[in-house]
């Protein structure tokens, strides 16, 4: 492939990932919009939670990639009938895994918000938005792990338009439970979990019937019959999803984790200043959303080329992947300076918060660029199943200097100092990522075996009693 075949090949698959990406954030805003309408209070509400929440939807994702990315592996080294295996025990294992978050959250909900700090008038609020949340945690997981195999088997236009979808379903029912039944912060919850729903239906739907890689019934057809023993985890699997999968899984704990001493840090400042950080952080998502876009864009073409055995197609692809995030997300960071304070407004009536958020929006606008190299970089590592080393970059870096910074900053300077140590932490996690892309350990293939043997094995561990040849 040439150059700018690559290129053309990087665009169009990140392009429908951009669009679901911000479809995605879009539905954080709209829920922050139409709670931010009804006050401070309520804004403050799920801005609390907000941090823990993400900690718990990074760990479903972090199941979700583990089996997603053996899928790319597959589709690269032609072993379908592999990654239909693997998507079964994906479906099997995540339930197990989303169930016990579900109990985990459930335990924690009442006491959540008053390990953070909070004022008591909201204390009830955040614990039940965050119970509801936590009960929606199996139908994200499912919804995820669908997703991200119709993406790393290549298939990217379904996803996006689902996610999308998504996005409107959730218009209309927070809509409905907020303003119609007039639930307040329970309502936003109940409609996304309605909007997660629907959308995982059709996301199994089109994953296991209609896709022509993946569909189920190929294995039915050539088998004669439906084999349950298809769902149940190989050890082999599942070695390779907690390699891949653990340390993301760790990363975003310790991540969420600091983001969630940085949320008890702000609390202190008053609602007005969580209200701002939390609208703030939605806003900037719609700068940073095309980055993880491009990022899963990056984990497909890295992880087929490793299945294919071309180092030189990962390396190229790694640095195209990482040189169009970089510019999309400086663009992105542009037009967040200059439009902030309407920006703002689309969330907030609140001319406090407006003013504070466009203040700090404007200081992380500086950033972006560099936050677009660790993103996409870390997406090619994902892709590589080189997951180790990425994570504790970014445990180290968030650790060590943003909560380092945001401690010493906030007493003095508010919310801005913590959003400042935000800024110089991004930039310096992005020059670590581009020093790491540039070796050449996260490239190495025989480290990562993707061979017809292994797969014969996976298929002998799974008991699958399939007449013919194999696909490979």
């Amino acid at each position: 492939m040439s150059w700018q075949e690559k290129l053309r090949l990087t665009v169009l698959l990140s392009l429908p990932a951009m669009v679901a990406q911000i479809s995605s954030v879009a539905m954080q805003i709209i829920d922050a919009a139409m709670l931010g309408h009804l006050g401070t209070k309520e804004s403050a509400t799920v801005g609390l939670v907000s941090t823990t929440i993400w900690l718990f939807g990074g760990l479903c994702s972090a199941c979700a990639s583990g089996f997603a990315v053996q899928v790319a592996h597959c589709v690269g080294g032609e072993d379908l009938r592999g990654a239909r295996n693997i998507i079964r025990q994906g479906i099997f294992s995540g339930l197990a895994f989303s169930l016990l978050l579900t109990l985990a959250g459930l335990a924690i909900a009442p006491y959540l918000p008053i390990w953070l700090g909070a004022d008591e008038d909201i204390c009830s609020g955040a614990s039940e938005y965050f119970s509801i949340v936590a009960i929606a945690l199996p139908v994200l997981e499912i919804n995820m792990l669908a997703a991200s195999s119709l993406r790393c088997s290549g298939n990217i236009k379904v996803p996006s338009f689902l996610n999308a979808l998504m996005c409107m379903l959730d218009v209309a029912f927070n809509y409905l439970f907020i303003f119609v039944f007039h639930m307040g912060t329970a309502g936003a919850a109940y409609g996304t979990l309605l909007a997660y729903f629907i959308t995982m239906v059709l996301m199994l739907y089109f994953m296991a019937s209609r896709d022509q890689q993946l569909r189920f019934a190929l294995d039915t057809e050539l088998a004669g019959r439906w084999d349950f023993s298809r769902y149940v985890p190989s050890r082999m699997s599942l070695k390779k999803a907690f390699i891949i999968g653990s340390p993301i899984s760790l990363e975003r704990g310790v991540m969420c984790g600091a983001q969630i001493a940085i949320t008890a840090i702000i609390a202190p400042i008053g609602s007005v200043a969580i209200a701002a950080n939390t609208f703030g952080i939605n806003i900037e998502s719609l700068c940073y959303m095309p980055g993880y876009g491009i990022s899963e864009a990056a984990t497909t073409l890295v992880g087929q080329s490793l299945g294919a055995r071309r180092k030189d197609l990962m390396r190229s692809f790694a640095w195209i992947s990482v040189g169009l995030g970089m510019t999309i997300m400086a663009l992105m960071g542009v037009l967040m300076a200059v439009f902030a304070p309407e920006m703002m407004q689309l969330v907030s009536s609140d001319i406090a918060v407006i003013n504070l958020g466009a203040e700090v929006l404007r200081i992380e606008a500086w950033a972006e660029p560099m936050f677009a190299a660790s993103i996409v970089a870390y997406g090619v590592f994902v892709g590589s199943g080189k997951t180790w080393v990425p994570s504790l970059m970014n445990l180290g870096s968030i650790w060590i200097v943003r909560l380092t910074l945001a401690l010493l900053l906030a007493p003095s300077m508010g919310l801005r100092g913590v959003w400042i140590a935000m800024c110089i932490e991004l930039c310096w996690r992005g020059a670590a990522f581009l020093i790491r892309l540039r070796g050449r350990g996260w490239s190495t293939i025989s480290s990562f075996p993707h061979s017809p043997v292994t797969h014969e094995e996976l298929a002998t561990e799974i008991r699958a009693e399939e007449p013919g040849p194999s696909t490979l």
